[in-house]
Formats: C-alpha cells, structure tokens, sequence
C-alpha cells in the first residue's frame, strides 16, 4: 500500500482564500469541494496524478440568487441549459479498470438532514449500469480517498 505524506493528502482548504492547514469556515457542500478542488491541484498531487486535470464540478444545485424572483429567473435559465435533478456534483472522466469514469456526489460531513436525496440515488444507480463507478462522500476528506483509490485501481 502506497504511503502519502501530509503534503500530498493536503490538510487544506482555505484560511481566507490562502491554502493552509485548516478548519473550514464554513461546514457547507461548497467549502468540502473547494477543498477538494485545491487538493486536487496542487502541484504534488497534480505530478502524481495529472488525470485530475480534467476533474470538474456540475453545477446541478445550490441556491442561486438572493430573492425568490431570482432564484426562480435563474433555475429557469439553468433548466433551459439541461441542468438536470440529482446529477452527482464532480466528475472524474478518466477510465479505470472496467469504469469508464468516477461520479462523485458530495456531502458535507454526516449530520441531521444529510444524505443523498432519491433523485441522487437514482443518478448514482444509472451512473453505475452505465459502467462509471460512482457514490456518495461525505467530506473532501472521503472524496479525496475515494479518488485515490480509483485513480489507483484500489477501490
């Protein structure tokens, strides 16, 4: 088993924009993907795995807008665009082993009201007969290991 230092698993994310060891900010969705983005491209972790280039967010949810009359003008954009229900938030469209590629949807740390909803259940199950490996993380934390473990073939 491959041995990673503090370095490379990356105890970020951010301290007022800066990379940093780290408390979130926030306990929200949104600070554990930033600080899976950041992991994701720092330059270590990039020249041992330089497929998470191509690492992406979807954006399938969130709020978008500060009154009901824009959030509504901006989901109704956003579904004209194809946004779709339930879609997972990241994808990896790097082949591994028989997956075509890695779905991850992610969720802040388990808590009360935290789960995956049937709509991403659903995604994640379709995702899977499709050949993608797919799931659900809780925490950049689980997410970055998840990925090491796919881009490793240790999953």
């Amino acid at each position: 088993m491959t041995t990673y230092s503090p370095e490379f698993l990356g105890e970020l994310p951010f301290k007022k924009g800066a990379l940093a060891p780290f408390k979130l900010v926030k306990e929200s969705e949104h600070s554990h993907q930033v600080g899976l983005m950041a992991w994701s491209s720092l330059p270590e972790v990039r020249e041992t795995f330089p497929e998470l280039r191509w690492l992406y967010a979807i954006a399938n949810g969130g709020s978008r807008g500060d009154t009901d009359q824009s959030r509504r003008i901006e989901g109704g954009k956003m579904k004209a665009e194809g946004v779709k229900t339930g879609v997972s938030d990241l994808n990896l469209p790097v082949k591994r082993g028989q997956w075509s590629g890695l779905y991850i949807e992610l969720k802040k740390m388990p808590g009360k009201g935290v789960g995956p909803s049937d709509d991403q259940l659903e995604f994640i199950e379709f995702a899977r007969a499709q050949g993608y490996a797919a799931c659900v993380c809780y925490g950049w934390r689980e997410a970055r290991d998840t990925i090491i473990a796919y881009l490793t073939q240790t999953w």
